[in-house]
């Protein structure tokens, strides 16, 4: 059965959905009947149909007696799964998603994408053969056929017309650059974190999306997660007081050490790999560890803080705007003479908004110690991110919680309101502009690290006090990847 290419424009429109047909014969069903309704980190290692476009259009009452009269006699006998009954959803009226950049992080959220009955995954594409390969089998084996379609370049897969929105999990320093090659191609959007790995590339995506009218969510998945809902309502209903202080903390950074460079493996295409970023040689350590190094990852405290500053901004009711000073301290860097990472080991970064609310984002310990924490005048509360439990002072305030939820790791409630706001075409909780300033903080910091010195911010005109500062807002991309 064929999926109708550009759904979300014709469902948001109020168009006739394009009828599906059974031997040649169209089918006469309402549009109430088409629109029937591994564990592991984001940077660990895993633990675990070619659709054609239908021929049918508008189909007339007249048209339809005419061609059963002139179809056989004989009763046409068709299953409920393909009018979309029987706790199914027809064909026509789901989202087809391709997906660029098939690795772990896709593989671990893929799940969650095929789970949605009204979405369907009709292609992939990646720099590497391996992550080609093992991505469409995957697909194919969960919809009981081969018709996933695999490309080596992404942007063969934008220009596919079938192809209604994308999932991009590619390394951090594709993130950006393939979100508006996608707008530009008329997609809709879910990009894993960070957006960006400047501030001036996620300025430049949010203008991207709104010029194009995609509907782009973000991965920061916790706005959809109960445990993270719970203190945000504790928090804004009072319960702590006004907040005064909001900590956060990531786990310790890695290091590489030197390493020689090596042919490029067979079945990558390393250019494509590298992306909008300046080409070196192929170096296993460095393109294994790309999250240490400035130009591919910007380390911990830049890739799992997002989710953090952006749990802070919901909860403060800060989307609008962004803190208005940065400084760090504590900072613990690799020694160049024994490692060839560059980004930080750990560190305190602290930022301060306009009303004097201070967040602390502490760059620590091990990996299952992350958290973030309110603390207000009145008491605090806490989310511990590997277990998902919730703490607080007062603990009275606890029992309002309910039982039941899934943790962030489960990321349906978040492609949910994703594809939601595709048929709808309002804003899903993460847009451009939220993740934006979200993932602005942590760039913020990072400069203030890099730095070493305390910086003012201007979140109107998202300017520093320093020109050293601001010419590290941006970074000039390879060729031939800057998008206009």
């Amino acid at each position: 059965m064929a999926i109708q290419p550009g759904l979300a424009r014709r469902v948001d429109r109020g168009r006739p959905f394009a009828l599906p047909t059974v031997s040649g014969l169209p089918l006469y069903i309402s549009d109430t009947a088409a629109n029937a309704p591994r564990r592991m980190n984001s940077h660990g290692s895993l633990s675990g149909a070619s659709p054609r476009r239908s021929t049918a259009g508008r189909l007339s009452r007249r048209h339809f007696l005419r061609s059963a009269l002139a179809a056989s006699a004989a009763p046409l006998l068709v299953q409920a799964s393909v009018l979309g009954r029987a706790g199914t959803v027809g064909p026509n009226s789901r989202i087809a998603f391709g997906g660029i950049g098939m690795g772990n992080r896709a593989l671990f959220i893929l799940p969650n994408f095929l789970a949605m009955r009204d979405l369907q995954f009709v292609a992939v594409s990646d720099a590497r053969e391996d992550r080609r390969k093992a991505s469409s089998e995957a697909i194919n084996a969960h919809y009981r056929n081969q018709d996933c379609r695999i490309y080596k370049d992404f942007r063969e897969l934008l220009a596919q017309k079938d192809i209604d929105a994308v999932l991009i999990a590619t390394g951090n320093r594709w993130h950006a650059t393939a979100s508006m090659f996608a707008a530009r191609a008329g997609k809709d959007i879910y990009c894993e974190k960070p957006i960006s790995l400047t501030i001036r590339e996620g300025r430049q995506l949010v203008d991207m999306c709104r010029r194009f009218g995609a509907i782009y969510q973000a991965g920061t998945q916790r706005r959809s997660t109960e445990s993270y809902q719970f203190a945000r309502d504790l928090v804004r209903q009072g319960k702590i007081g006004k907040v005064h202080t909001v900590e956060m903390q990531v786990w310790t950074g890695g290091t590489v050490p030197h390493q020689p460079a090596t042919p490029v493996p067979p079945g990558w295409d390393y250019d494509q790999w590298l992306g909008p970023v300046q080409w070196r040689p192929f170096v296993p350590g460095r393109v294994n560890g790309w999250a240490y190094f400035w130009d591919t990852g910007e380390g911990m405290h830049t890739d799992m803080g997002t989710h953090y500053t952006d749990q802070m901004q919901w909860v403060l009711g800060t989307d609008h705007t962004m803190p208005v000073e940065f400084e760090t301290s504590d900072m613990v860097w690799p020694d160049p003479k024994q490692w060839m990472s560059e980004t930080a080991i750990s560190g305190t970064f602290k930022c301060r908004y306009a009303d004097g609310v201070q967040g602390i984002l502490y760059q620590r310990k091990g990996f299952t110690d992350r958290y973030i924490k309110y603390i207000g005048d009145e008491g605090w509360i806490q989310v511990d991110d590997e277990t998902d439990v919730v703490t607080a002072e007062p603990r009275s305030i606890l029992q309002a919680r309910q039982e039941g939820g899934v943790s962030w790791s489960n990321a349906s409630s978040h492609i949910r309101d994703l594809l939601d706001c595709i048929r709808s075409r309002r804003q899903p909780q993460c847009h451009p502009a939220v993740a934006h300033r979200a993932q602005a903080i942590v760039e913020s910091m990072t400069i203030a690290a890099r730095l070493n010195r305390k910086l003012k911010w201007d979140p109107v005109k998202e300017i520093f006090d320093s020109e050293e500062a601001n010419r590290m807002l941006y970074r000039e991309p390879r060729a031939p990847w800057r998008v206009v």
